[in-house]
């Protein structure tokens, strides 16, 4: 994983606004009115393409692919980043209730259970504005349903993630690029779906893990960098009713971490990235755990950076968390300092602020400005692009700052 020796590095969390002709061919195959395979892939590849070149003129060091491979059919879209694995893992039967529409569950003392999505104590508390599209807050087409697992769990996205990977490395070597990430579903979090087949909530974990590791392999094998998406280690504090302890909640998740980490052993870890964050939605979040309760359960992941959100105003006060807590060595981070929560673009001055006080605090050779989360499918396009060239220009004042 690159490392600056001059120059603050630049990249992003993952997904990126795809153009209209990729969104209409993907919605077109989600009713079953395909494009010919042909013109698909043809769409696929060429949008591939263009967004590593934008990336790469904008100033972004480090680009992904967009994260174009998993399919988004509208505009706005909160849900590609995890509900791409369904179609990549066998032993799932659609048609289940989704993860808004499961019944609601109740935890009890030495008992931790996840409830539905729209009982989150935040959508609760502002239930009203999450029902209001003129709010800000209403987050698209939402599923009506959603996989269950009623046979073993086995990786069968094998055709997909070579696709994904073979038009991202065309992309990058057409646009001159040396580095890309590319990002993938962390087993705690792909598996929050109902379970009719293994014993246990564990079980179902642990088959999870076995069984995307081998896209994970697939990504490393391929010379890319691997990013692990996992907002469940602190969005599903919010998922916990009544709420639990911070205690109970951190050993909760850690048996989460331990899944990961048994999924990626063997791997390099100077080739792994770890994204955290509190749920890209555009709600009030008062709910979210702090930083401060869970940077050890990060830290506890065998990743050679962590990327984190620190450009949302619900969290842009935790950077005097690393005043107390220490970066392990040879670590990285990607604190996200321009932010997918609002449609106001950061302003260059800021940007560079926000990039220095990790500096300060870590070091220039250990940051890599990054944004909050995916910009894509949160914000309108001509904002996400403006909020990289952002980044870029904020980046660039930083560096310039340092050598005086």
């Amino acid at each position: 994983m690159r490392a600056s020796s001059d120059d603050i590095l630049t990249s992003h969390v993952g997904s990126l606004p795809r153009p209209d002709d990729l969104i209409a061919a993907n919605r077109a195959r989600e009713t079953g009115e395909a494009p010919g395979e042909h013109d698909f892939w043809e769409t696929l590849r060429a949008a591939v393409a263009a967004v590593v070149r934008r990336q790469r003129d904008l100033g972004i060091d480090v680009p992904g692919d967009g994260e174009f491979g998993k399919s988004v059919g509208h505009r706005v879209n909160y849900g590609a980043w995890w509900n791409y694995a369904f179609h990549r893992l066998g032993g799932l039967e659609l048609g289940g209730p989704s993860l808004d529409t499961r019944a609601p569950r109740q935890s009890r003392p030495g008992e931790i259970v996840l409830t539905s999505a729209a009982n989150r104590r935040d959508r609760v508390r502002f239930a009203a504005a999450y029902a209001d599209r003129e709010s800000g807050v209403w987050m698209g087409p939402r599923p009506a349903t959603g996989p269950v697992c009623v046979g073993p769990l086995t990786y069968t996205g094998h055709e997909a993630i070579a696709a994904d990977i073979t038009n991202f490395k065309a992309a990058l070597q057409a646009a001159g690029v040396e580095e890309g990430f590319m990002t993938s579903v962390a087993p705690g979090s792909a598996y929050r779906i109902p379970n009719n087949y293994y014993k246990t909530d564990e079980e179902f974990l642990y088959a999870c893990a076995d069984a995307m590791r081998e896209e994970y392999k697939a990504i490393l094998d391929a010379g890319l960098i691997l990013q692990f998406d996992d907002p469940a280690t602190a969005t599903g504090w919010d998922m916990i009713d009544p709420e639990p302890t911070v205690e109970e909640y951190k050993k909760f998740t850690m048996v989460r971490v331990e899944a990961l980490n048994h999924a990626i052993r063997g791997f390099p870890e100077d080739r792994i990235r770890f994204h955290l964050c509190w749920g890209s939605w555009h709600g009030p979040h008062t709910t979210d755990i702090p930083m401060r309760d869970i940077v050890d359960v990060m830290l506890a992941v065998n990743a050679g950076a962590y990327s984190f959100e620190v450009g949302n105003v619900r969290h842009e006060h935790e950077w005097k968390v690393w005043q107390d807590v220490k970066l392990p060595d040879g670590k990285l981070i990607l604190p996200g300092v321009v932010s997918h929560a609002t449609n106001v673009v950061e302003h260059p001055e800021l940007v560079g602020e926000r990039i220095l006080r990790f500096v300060n605090l870590v070091g220039k050779e250990r940051v890599i400005a990054s944004t909050d989360c995916g910009l894509g499918g949160r914000v309108h396009p001509d904002i996400a692009w403006a909020k990289l060239e952002a980044l870029a220009q904020g980046a660039a004042l930083a560096t310039r700052q340092l050598r005086r």
